[in-house]
């Protein structure tokens, strides 16, 4: 502990973000850049000698948060940089992307505002990269052993870095174009700019990862074929079916998934067209659903300049203070605002009376359209607490040229690849598997959201690496592969 009293003498200072009247002009990440450094030895002192890390356990990946704060404010990056990359593959993706449940297990959080973690995390992944930090780490021999790893996302790459530099041949299949699953697609640039991702995967393929994309496994590509001419599988195609919204007027024309509507301006900025399909400027927008996958659509909105914006929330406005029913050390349900809102808040695009764009307590009853098939209206109303049940007499008609869904997947697809591999599905209708990711078929592993179901990214990192530990164990009879997690864990209330 470099500084004792640091969490006594020293402030908490968020990274500052660019003006909103800057930042919606472009699409590049919102927050200023080389502002967090100058402040960031100073905030990583604020960490407490609390004798228990409560943020240790908070966070899925188990990362050694304490260690390296101290090693931050002691200002030994290299130190930091390598107990970060100790228990996660990707700190540059989860320190942009991770809601940061190890801050509301900060010992500090109790009656102070917690130490940013999130914050130092970035920053040590940033020097991570402009320090040299991150050389490729091929393996010293290989194992003449072969593993498919079926799925590009965090889940799946975490487990194929892994792999790959114990010394077994990995290659990861990818059906769309380009490698990344929703970090490439599902993430806003001005939430994490793909060089982020560009940079790790040139790194993974300077290990010696093989990477092949346009491969659909299900479909152009048998999976038990693909399986049989591999030692190992790991299933991580993610929880990619979205949740439907059925109610009346749903088939109307306007009303698209979020996904294919992010998807889309993310191929827009990689220069894949010109424009989008589905463009919210001039327009009147309304997202149902009230998540992080809410808030990017809100964000993109607010880019493409429209008319009005509204988010709805099913779920009432949270306090600003924890509830009495989530005490610390729990991840607490407050209201949050993200970059998105304040820019929704500032522009002033929303015609409601919450003017960050967000109507809470808000449930879709039906859609209307305009008499020649493309939805014009929606009717929402309110709903009481808990029961959901709608207040009498709330119904209100907002105005919808586009209406976006952002309001979850149910889980992985059901045919192709699991129809042809033969998988067993749980309850939940993810991919079944034991403690050790094994699925049952013989040398076929799930890991990620598509056997634990829609979840976090530090979640999927931690059951890749996890996965990867299972089967080198499988492969070799042992293994020295670090393992945070176990298959039946369940997700943080995040």
């Amino acid at each position: 502990m470099a500084d004792p009293k640091g969490f006594l003498t020293t402030p908490q200072q968020q990274w500052r973000r660019r003006p909103v009247a800057e930042r919606v002009r472009d699409w590049q990440e919102v927050y200023r850049p080389g502002a967090l450094l100058p402040i960031i030895e100073g905030q990583a002192g604020r960490c407490m000698d609390c004798g228990i890390p409560f943020c240790h356990d908070a966070c899925p990946l188990g990362n050694l948060i304490p260690e390296w704060n101290d090693l931050v404010h002691r200002g030994d990056w290299l130190g930091a940089a390598e107990r970060l990359h100790a228990t996660n593959n990707f700190p540059e993706f989860t320190g942009r992307l991770c809601p940061a449940p190890c801050e509301a297990g900060c010992v500090l959080a109790i009656n102070q505002p917690a130490v940013t973690i999130k914050n130092v995390e970035v920053a040590i992944a940033d020097q991570i990269w402009a320090r040299g930090y991150a050389p490729p780490q091929p393996p010293e021999r290989l194992s003449g052993k072969i593993v498919a790893v079926v799925g590009s996302g965090p889940a799946g790459l975490a487990a194929a870095q892994q792999l790959t530099r114990v010394g077994h041949t990995v290659v990861v299949y990818e059906r769309a174009d380009r490698i990344g699953g929703l970090l490439r697609y599902g993430i806003p640039d001005f939430k994490m700019e793909k060089r982020h991702l560009d940079r790790r995967l040139a790194q993974m393929e300077a290990e010696g990862t093989r990477f092949r994309t346009g491969a659909d496994v299900g479909g152009e590509f048998d999976a038990a074929e693909l399986s049989d001419r591999h030692d190992a599988t790991v299933i991580a195609v993610g929880a990619t079916v979205p949740r439907e919204l059925p109610v009346p007027g749903r088939e109307l024309a306007g009303i698209h998934q979020a996904v294919e509507y992010l998807t889309e301006g993310n191929r827009v900025q990689a220069g894949d067209l010109s424009t989008p399909s589905v463009s919210a400027e001039g327009r009147h927008v309304v997202i149902v659903g009230g998540g992080d996958t809410a808030a990017d659509c809100l964000g993109t909105v607010v880019r493409q300049r429209p008319a009005s914006v509204v988010q709805l929330d099913i779920y009432p406005q949270p306090g600003e203070e924890r509830p009495e029913g989530q005490p610390w050390p729990t991840y607490p349900k407050i209201h949050r605002t993200s970059p998105a809102h304040e820019e929704a808040e500032q522009l002033g695009v929303s015609p409601m009376a919450d003017a960050d764009a967000r109507l809470f307590a808000a449930s879709t009853v039906r859609f209307t359209g305009d008499g020649r098939g493309h939805v014009r209206e929606l009717h929402v109303v309110e709903v009481e607490p808990g029961t959901r049940r709608p207040v009498s007499d709330s119904e209100r008609v907002l105005p919808a040229d586009i209406v976006l869904l952002a309001i979850g997947f149910s889980g992985p697809e059901h045919g192709g690849l699991v129809a042809q591999l033969g998988l067993a599905l749980d309850a939940r209708g993810n991919i079944a598997r034991d403690p050790g990711f094994a699925t049952g078929v013989d040398g076929v592993f799930a890991a990620g959201d598509a056997g634990r179901g829609q979840s976090l990214i530090v979640w999927a990192i931690a059951e890749g690496r996890a996965a990867a530990a299972a089967v080198d164990r499988y492969l070799t009879g042992t293994t020295n592969l670090p393992e945070p997690v176990r298959a039946d864990d369940r997700p943080l209330a995040v």
